[in-house]
């Protein structure tokens, strides 16, 4: 009897388990004192049967092969057979959604989680219900795989599933512009990690980025970077290459919100290297996405291998589970390199392809391609569509929360509008970017005396 079978013995209500040890014996023609034998007497049985008695593993088991069935049977879980087959179920759905099959991935989901449920074998429950959150995130069902993430992560016995599914949880927050969220349910469960025995897992390690990011997003660059070198510390213990890729990616994207893009580069390239080693395409993709930004924001930018990265990246993301999002991301990036080369009306349709996806779910994102569609336009003479697409940029980040990401785009925004000539909304971004980094007036406005 294994450790499955034995929780199940300890846990099914005895009368059930009776009623099937008496069908067992009476579809077999045999008496009670046939299937005691040496093992347990007539009285025993017929107390087993009765529900007033649970036996011990070695009774059951003695008793299960001198009726010639399985324990699973009598206990109620999934046999052998099917045990294998809800496994089966499981990998290849979870290789559908690895593949960019996120419907596949949801439909072999639900089917293992039904049966899974009926079955009472929690430990596949689990795995399919992650797998079918983050196959709403590829879907860009976004709300509902934050339910069924929450849901996930809501439990008191922390496993490996539990942490997958609190990095797809803080990523979801985030990436939808709730930064608080993303803040308290990583930060909560990165703190029971500690002394658990699971801090010393790849994922922790990935949580930890994946917080950071949060915390950088929404201001707290000192807290973020602590949280970011303790992580280091832990992959670089760790040796994996999954677990130091992710505290190199992290180091590269605070390097460069700070400006430090030639530090930057390095730190994204030994991420991707390590990366490479593993399986994990959709990191990959999004790191080559990564990189590809960093380089068209050198000085010079590298225009040539930044399109390599990201053309790459494109193919990529099309065989992962990324998000819609995600591939949105890449895109507008393409489209500022398209710009760079100097094909504006590819970089003009390509941007407008990314505002409409990325409208409804982040603002952020679709801002910054009507801003890459009002950079091309102007280059092509067009200063009135370029007002009207800066414009309407302006109007989607009025809903954007203050972060560092919200303010840099506003003084950027404002630089722009200022080339084109709409003086007063340039002055307004440049006041949105001051108060997005924080900055308020904290003195009183000068009240002239009355003569």
């Amino acid at each position: 009897m294994d450790s499955r079978q034995a929780t199940l013995l300890q846990t099914i209500d005895p009368v059930v388990l009776g009623d099937r040890l008496r069908a067992a014996r009476v579809s077999r023609g045999l008496t009670q004192a046939d299937l005691g034998g040496e093992t347990a007497s007539t009285g025993y049985i017929s107390r087993m049967e009765s529900g007033q008695r649970r036996p011990n593993a070695k009774t059951l088991t003695a008793l299960a092969n001198r009726l010639g069935v399985g324990l699973e049977e009598l206990l109620g879980g999934v046999a052998p057979a099917e045990y294998d087959e809800l496994r089966l179920g499981l990998d290849f759905a979870e290789l559908s959604l690895e593949s960019g099959d996120p419907a596949e991935a949801m439909r072999q989901a639900d089917t293992v989680l039904d049966r899974a449920r009926e079955s009472q074998v929690a430990e596949f429950a689990e795995r399919a219900a992650y797998v079918r959150a983050r196959a709403c995130e590829s879907l860009g069902q976004l709300d509902d795989a934050v339910l069924e993430l929450e849901q996930l992560v809501a439990v008191e016995q922390l496993t490996l599933v539990t942490i997958r599914a609190g990095i797809a949880l803080t990523r979801c927050y985030r990436d939808s512009g709730d930064l608080g969220m993303s803040i308290a349910s990583g930060q909560r469960l990165l703190d029971l990690l500690e002394g658990s025995g699971l801090e010393q897992a790849d994922e922790a390690v990935q949580l930890a980025a994946t917080l950071a990011s949060a915390y950088f997003e929404r201001g707290d660059v000192s807290h973020a970077i602590r949280i970011c070198r303790r992580a280091a510390t832990r992959a670089e213990e760790l040796g994996s290459p999954t677990a130091r890729a992710s505290a190199y990616w992290n180091a590269s994207i605070m390097e460069a919100h700070r400006g430090h893009t030639r530090a930057a580069i390095p730190l994204a390239e030994r991420a991707l290297a390590l990366l490479g080693e593993g399986q994990d395409m959709r990191h990959l993709a999004l790191l080559r996405t990564q990189l590809g930004t960093l380089q068209l924001a050198m000085d010079p930018p590298a225009i040539d291998d930044a399109m390599q990265q990201l053309s790459q990246a494109a193919e990529d993301l099309k065989w992962s589970s990324a998000a819609p999002i995600d591939v949105a991301k890449n895109d507008l990036a393409l489209a500022r390199a398209l710009h760079a080369t100097g094909d504006v009306h590819r970089a003009i349709e390509l941007s407008r392809h990314v505002h409409d996806v990325a409208a409804a779910t982040s603002p952020l994102v679709a801002a910054n391609a009507k801003s890459v569609e009002g950079l091309a336009l102007s280059s092509t003479g067009d200063i009135e569509g370029a007002r009207t697409a800066y414009r309407a940029a302006v109007n989607l980040l009025t809903g954007v929360g203050a972060d560092r990401s919200a303010a840099q785009f506003w003084f950027e925004l404002a630089s722009q509008l200022d080339e084109v000539g709409d003086t007063a909304a340039a002055r307004d971004a440049y006041r949105s970017a001051a108060a997005s980094t924080g900055l308020r007036r904290t003195t009183a406005p000068r009240i002239r005396s009355q003569v």
